[in-house]
């Protein structure tokens, strides 16, 4: 719960470089997510090189913190692996958020980047990472040391829950 309730989204890094051991453990954290039917429709591309990352933010308006980092994660669905029509988007969702509280577990911090459903944007992402027409672009984790703290929040709101019927 304490990883749960600390992780926040951070968009300001070190220097100190990623190790390529930590994005593995990322991105084992990642397939450790449930997916509909146990597809695993996800599909990963780990971007360390800079100009890419710098073609990403001029199509992202979210996306400046890719500058500081120098590494990011970008998940992806293969829709040909679906047999549940449409449940890749929750499948690497799943995976997303594995991503991030692996990332707060171990010290490092990462922000989604939201890419899909916005048409435009997916389909630059897709451009500019050479994917398939199979494999859609869902979001996109910098990560990094924190060059930032923020102060944990409680979001438990009381009014949001409803028993039984509305």
């Amino acid at each position: 719960m304490e990883n749960i309730l600390q992780r926040r989204s951070i968009r300001k890094y070190t220097d100190k470089s990623v190790s390529n051991e930590e994005v593995d453990n990322l991105l084992r954290a990642a397939m450790a997510a449930p997916s509909a039917g146990n597809e695993q429709p996800w599909e990963f591309i780990v971007l360390r090189d800079k100009s890419v990352m710098e073609e990403i933010t001029k199509i992202h308006p979210y996306a400046k913190m890719l500058l500081s980092t120098d590494v990011a994660i970008v998940v992806c669905g293969d829709i040909s692996k679906e047999r549940f029509k449409g449940n890749w988007v929750l499948d690497c969702s799943a995976a997303t958020q594995n991503i991030l509280l692996a990332a707060q577990a171990t010290g490092l911090g990462a922000v989604w980047l939201g890419v899909y459903p916005d048409n435009e944007r997916s389909e630059a992402v897709k451009n500019i990472l050479n994917l398939p027409s199979n494999v859609i672009p869902l979001s996109i984790i910098p990560v990094g040391y924190p060059d930032e703290e923020k102060d944990v929040q409680d979001r438990f709101d009381k009014t949001r829950i409803h028993n039984n019927r509305w």
